[in-house]
């Protein structure tokens, strides 16, 4: 039976989404470690480009170089936005934005100068080698830090947002003491001041002159002292709990010892039988 343009054409974008998308098919995985050795040097010619004593003797190379890949890119995008499924999908998801941008700097080159080294943003394409060799055990604990960053995600927030009233706080009031004449000009210039004091950065750009402006200084320095390891301590605990291994609530018989593995029999401590 002859095939009909539109089953030729469904049947091509599914053995095109297979080549792209599968891991399992000889097809599959020389595409993926193709698609990883061109980004890696990619990425690579970006970098030796923004080197000017590189790029003033191979700076024609690197050119050419630089259009072949976004356009080898190009064409991947395109293939991949034909064969997926789920277009819109794909689009907005995570690696389909990565895979936009990989690309766009080189086109918006043609009408701003410079923006062309952004395209270092396919480094961020690396990603793909946990889905080429098949990492399970890394996306797992990656799976752990995500999970623990969206349960501490409300104290974190709530945490940011008492930092932000309290660098307000510092900044408008050292505003008042030191004043334009003494560099702050304003009170977002003083904010400014306040945050970098606060996370112990400390430019030295802009710094008190007057000795109540050095004790708030000091103070804001003590409070960033004391606040820098919060969201730090958050992110820990929640960590610890999501990777805790989760216990049956049972105690011992023989033994008394409470707590064993899910589905567990006997007592891992005496090997006496849980359920009597």
């Amino acid at each position: 039976m002859k095939q009909t343009s539109a089953e030729a054409i469904t049947h091509l974008r599914n053995r095109i989404h297979i080549i792209i998308e599968g891991t399992d098919t000889r097809s599959g995985k020389l595409f993926d470690i193709v698609l990883l050795i061109a980004i890696l040097t990619s990425v690579g010619v970006v970098m030796l480009d923004s080197v000017l004593y590189v790029r003033l003797q191979y700076g024609t190379i690197f050119f050419y170089a630089e259009w072949f890949f976004t356009i080898l890119f190009t064409i991947e995008y395109v293939l991949r936005l034909f064969s997926a499924p789920n277009r819109i999908r794909y689009i907005f998801s995570f690696f389909g934005v990565v895979d936009l941008l990989s690309i766009l700097p080189s086109y918006l080159s043609l009408i701003f100068g410079g923006v062309q080294y952004l395209i270092v943003i396919r480094v961020l394409r690396i990603l793909r080698v946990f889905r080429v060799l098949k990492l399970k055990g890394y996306m797992q604990q990656a799976g752990f830090l995500a999970s623990a960053l969206k349960t501490s995600q409300q104290k974190i927030t709530v945490f940011f947002l008492s930092l932000v009233l309290l660098v307000t706080i510092y900044g408008s009031i050292v505003y008042v003491v030191e004043g334009p004449e003494n560099g702050f000009t304003s009170i977002p210039i003083s904010i400014y001041w306040a945050v970098v004091t606060l996370t112990t950065v400390g430019y030295g750009d802009i710094s008190p002159k007057t000795p109540l402006g050095q004790a708030i200084a000091t103070m804001v320095m003590i409070t960033g002292y004391a606040v820098i390891a919060v969201p730090t301590g958050i992110f820990t605990s929640e960590l610890t709990r999501n990777m805790r291994p989760q216990l049956n609530p049972v105690t011992c018989p023989n033994c008394g010892k409470f707590g064993h593995a899910l589905g567990a029999e006997f007592c891992d401590r005496c090997g006496h039988a849980l359920h009597v």
